[in-house]
């Protein structure tokens, strides 16, 4: 059990968190907005040069000796979100696999700088691997072990070789919230009151508790009725909650992170993150959170004895900043910005700027203080709970452009979720938008996995990786570019963000700034050709050179900028 002296200071420090909050936004002001101007100029050559990097140690962030406004880096690197599932398929059994993915790591990352044929991505996120009764892997049976449809402990550690030869990391998903109703544990909890693993679950009448209430995760009520009692199951009765109040399950968990840190993962996907104490709604509230950030401060701890090194990002599903920057004090290196992800959907969609730069400037300066400087954020379109971007986006190949040109140009790892860069479609129910990886446009192509009929991605349609690989304008040629670019330039890399004001509501404008350089970034998110005229920013400095385009070639003439439709532009 937790000491009174841990909890205490925990539910002092999200207190603070919360004060420091609102003092940020009391003092934070509003954004100028000076006149629209008109445009045009020189155009340079679009970056080509692909770098592998890798994800750097938060501890060697730096602010800007020249800012007016500290701005702290965040370096970073381009993670891909994998379900293995359905990815690529190496044994011919319609079902993807590790070596299926080791197979496919030439298309995200081949190694080579001097190549443009590869995503360039640094880091993956595999979906979860270890053995379960369900497809999606999120009621584990054995948490040291690999799922057979997926191959074998060998066969990761395969994967994690050759991906670290090609500067990728590799992180798993962990789910530590609960298991399987199905993992041996339970079972012998559910039958046998009196033994070892009772109380490594939460039961109703062990602790004299009415099982009754509402889920936090909105399941409805999440007590499920088994041989007599009741047991907690937030998301679902084949999920039953582990009790961390029990000091033996924060020991095994902890072994378990250690266990897949020796095997060479490079960190973890925290699942629920937030659900370790918080099951009911009635749970919401700032005493919950220090309980989990607690826990998660521990967990990190013993990770760090054996790889400090280690990226620990959490799902925290709240747009609140502060209930997401509570976890970045010693615990995580970032939470997942669900807000950010509404907001960038928006912008693409109605083709307008909505203060993104501005929100994050003031977010990262309360996280920055959170976490001593030691933060990356983690930002993402869609993910694996989502529809994916291309459904959101009504099929708009334009809008789906303009959002990932946003995404790749700020701070923090994009995530970019499997299939999204060659517009995948997919839409609830969950399979929906977890359906095969489209790599040919024939059903039964080499590698293509045939778990799931892909409902919402026709065979006819060019949202498959082999017709966008012979078009120039693809959505796929898109993202390989803005990688490219976000690489190349160590400001869309590692910089951290200052708002700037474009004067026109169809311009996304923000600076980014690192400890060797500042560059703006312009996006038109308009069909429409648009003309800004561009301004001194905080410090007083100026920008005269389009040094980067993306789309079309952006014009500066004096002061005036002209940006083609759907396009964006780097200036320094």
């Amino acid at each position: 059990m937790y000491s009174q002296f841990t909890y205490l200071h925990s539910k002092c420090f999200l207190q603070t968190v919360a004060a420091t909050a609102l003092a940020a936004i009391l003092l934070a002001g509003c954004s100028g907005n000076p006149p629209e101007g008109s445009a045009q100029s020189s155009a340079s050559p679009q970056a080509t040069a692909q770098q592998n990097h890798t994800v750097a140690p938060a501890a060697t962030k730096q602010t800007t000796a020249t800012s007016v406004t500290a701005v702290d880096e965040q370096p970073s690197t381009v993670f891909y979100e994998i379900f293995v599932r359905s990815f690529f398929d190496s044994d011919g059994d319609g079902i993807g696999d590790l070596k299926g993915v080791t197979e496919k790591l030439d298309y995200l990352n081949d190694g080579d700088p001097a190549t443009t044929d590869d995503l360039g991505i640094g880091g993956i996120w595999l979906m979860p691997i270890n053995p379960s009764p369900s497809y999606h892997g999120y009621d584990v049976t054995d948490y040291r072990s690999i799922n057979p449809d997926y191959g074998t402990l060998e066969d990761l550690q395969e994967l994690i070789q050759a991906a670290h030869q090609r500067g990728i990391k590799v992180i798993m998903d962990l789910v530590v919230n609960h298991t399987s109703k199905e993992h041996p544990w339970f079972v012998d909890s559910a039958s046998n009151k009196e033994g070892k693993y009772r109380d490594w679950y939460i039961w109703a009448e062990d602790q004299k508790r009415p099982a009754s209430g509402t889920s936090a995760a909105g399941s409805g009520n999440p007590w499920h009725s088994l041989l007599g009692s009741h047991y907690m199951g937030t998301f679902w009765e084949g999920m039953p909650d582990l009790n961390f109040d029990n000091p033996a399950v924060r020991r095994e968990m902890l072994d378990i992170g250690q266990f897949w840190l020796k095997k060479g993962v490079d960190g973890f996907r925290l699942d629920a993150a937030k659900h370790i104490y918080e099951d009911l709604s009635t749970d919401k509230s700032a005493a919950t959170t220090a309980k989990n950030v607690t826990w998660w401060q521990e967990f990190r701890k013993a990770m760090n004895a054996v790889n400090p090194q280690a990226y620990i990002v959490g799902e925290v599903w709240e747009n609140s900043a502060v209930s997401v920057g509570a976890y970045l004090n010693q615990a995580f290196d970032s939470g997942f910005n669900f807000g950010l992800a509404e907001t960038l959907l928006h912008s693409a969609e109605a083709e307008k700027d909505s203060g993104a730069a501005y929100t994050l400037e003031r977010t990262y300066k309360l996280y920055s203080q959170i976490s001593k400087d030691a933060f990356t954020d983690a930002i993402f379109l869609t993910n694996h709970d989502q529809n994916r971007v291309m459904s959101q986006l009504q099929d708009n190949l334009d809008h789906a452009k303009m959002a990932a040109a946003m995404l790749l140009t700020l701070p923090g790892n994009p995530f970019i979720y499997y299939g999204e860069e060659i517009g995948m479609l997919g839409v609830k129910p969950d399979e929906g938008i977890r359906e095969p990886m489209r790599w040919v446009s024939e059903e039964d192509g080499k590698g293509q996995t045939t778990w799931e009929d892909s409902s919402n991605n026709t065979w006819t349609a060019e949202n498959n990786v082999k017709s966008q690989n012979k078009d120039n304008h693809s959505l796929l040629e898109r993202y390989r570019e803005l990688i490219s670019l976000r690489n190349a330039v160590p400001a869309l890399r590692d910089g951290g963000i200052r708002d700037y004001s474009s004067g026109n509501t169809g311009v996304m404008a923000y600076e980014r700034v690192s400890a060797q350089e500042q560059v703006l970034v312009m996006h038109n998110l308009t069909g429409k050709k648009q003309q800004v005229l561009l301004h001194p920013n905080v410090n007083g400095d100026s920008y005269h050179k389009v040094i980067n385009y993306i789309s079309d070639v952006a014009v500066l003439q004096g002061d005036s900028l002209t940006l083609p439709p759907y396009s964006s532009a780097i200036l320094n």
